[in-house]
């Protein structure tokens, strides 16, 4: 295995690092000023938006980037260590057009639209100039399993209609979000991987009702995480994306890099936390000692260092694997990848929160959304018990496959698999 970072990746490391330097760090402030005074999206954004993309700087999650979309693409390997450094401030992914849920909708339209459809989704999508919303998660069952999504997507003629209650569906209030993808059910009665289907529709779709916006940890998403209502929506058959039937496997297409690039983006927010925790042992003291004089408070930091470090190797294998291999190949790296750094980021987050004391309560610090946003992703990405099973029935297939490998020599599977008895 060669995690070696290519000379492309590292030379644009360099590049979002210092446009993160000199731009988006010095605007955090008129950010949240905007946001706080209901002026969403920002203007900010928008402007850094445009020089990010005048500068090249966009577009790098898609390693089959069309040649005549802006930006570059990059292999998961080469984009790993970017969406780290995007990562450390929670909105400057967008800035380079790499921010989720866009991102997976366009490799899903990358994959399997039209032309048509790429003509007037994908290319406004690449082009930042619009945003877009995937409907998935419903309040009724178990959405962990997908094969219990009842949406309704009923042909009628030349038209499908949709019917049902979605909800934490990203984008659903930003004004630029022109497109939406919904999952739903087109055979009841199909096998259990088969009777789903997407189709995509534009938002201002008569029909569609958001109820309001869902708070997730007490914090509340400009853009909107929100509970969305469809009453007989119809939307043209030309909506269908790919096949009917096929709405479970694109689904399945599309978690696996967003899932890869929320833990790239995770191990770049518990930088941020062990930095600001680093930083506070240093300058408090607390009776008549420094706070990383006390040994406990040493500990915390030289654990998370250990953590991060583990963390960032395995999501980087994992990305190698899935550049080599493809999606599938690594499932069983991207349920450990998702089981694995969206709790550590809560943990690092926690000790950098008691560290600050009550000012790490406070906004003063990124340490509540951080570590609101840490203990979301351990369901928004699928349950953690859901990816800790994955990982579990990928082992003991294993230890069945070698128990039943008659190949192996006798002492082998006796010493591997059962202690030898004493005469």
């Amino acid at each position: 295995m060669d995690f070696a970072y290519s000379d492309r990746s590292v030379e644009l490391q360099g590049a979002v690092r210092r446009f993160m330097q000199d731009y988006v760090l010095p605007h955090e402030q008129a950010y949240h000023t905007d946001v706080s005074n209901g002026i969403y999206p920002p203007q900010v954004v928008e402007d850094l938006k445009a020089l990010a993309k005048d500068e090249g700087l966009w577009n790098f999650f898609l390693p089959a980037l069309p040649s005549d979309a802006p930006g570059t693409g990059l292999s998961n390997l080469e984009y790993a260590p970017l969406a780290e450094i995007m990562g450390r401030v929670y909105w400057a992914s967008e800035v380079f057009n790499c921010n989720a849920p866009d991102t997976g909708n366009m490799e899903l339209l990358h994959l399997f639209a039209t032309p048509a459809q790429k003509e007037r989704w994908l290319k406004p999508l690449f082009e930042g100039e619009i945003r877009s919303c995937f409907m998935m998660t419903e309040p009724d069952v178990a959405s962990s399993d997908a094969t219990n999504i009842q949406f309704s997507i009923r042909r009628d003629g030349d038209e499908y209609v949709l019917d049902g209650r979605k909800w934490f569906i990203t984008n659903a209030l930003d004004p630029r979000a022109k497109l939406g993808i919904v999952l739903g059910v087109t055979d009841p009665d199909g096998p259990p991987h088969q009777r789903h289907t997407q189709v995509m529709f534009p938002m201002d779709t008569p029909g569609i009702v958001i109820e309001r916006n869902i708070s997730y940890m007490n914090h509340l998403a400009p853009e909107g995480t929100c509970e969305v209502v469809f009453r007989g929506v119809r939307v043209p058959v030309e909506n269908l994306l790919g096949e009917e039937g096929a709405g479970f496997a694109l689904a399945q297409a599309r978690l696996g890099p967003g899932r890869i690039h929320h833990c790239m983006r995770s191990i770049g927010q518990c930088e941020v936390a062990l930095d600001l925790m680093c930083q506070r042992a240093l300058e408090r003291r607390a009776f008549g000692k420094y706070l990383h004089e006390y040994g406990n408070i040493g500990d915390w930091i030289a654990k998370a260092r250990i953590d991060i470090e583990q963390a960032r190797l395995l999501v980087l294998k994992t990305a190698w694997l899935i550049d080599r291999e493809g999606n599938r190949a690594a499932r069983k790296e991207i349920s450990m990848i998702t089981a694995l750094v969206p709790p550590l980021q809560t943990k690092i987050v926690n000790r950098a929160i008691q560290v600050f004391g009550a000012m790490g309560l406070s906004p003063d610090t990124p340490l509540p959304y951080l570590w609101s946003w840490g203990r979301a992703l351990q369901i928004l990405d699928g349950p953690d018990e859901v990816h800790l099973r994955a990982v579990a029935h990928h082992e003991i297939k294993r230890a069945q496959e070698e128990r039943a490998d008659s190949t192996a020599p006798e002492g082998y599977r006796q010493s591997r698999f059962t202690p030898p008895i004493a005469e």
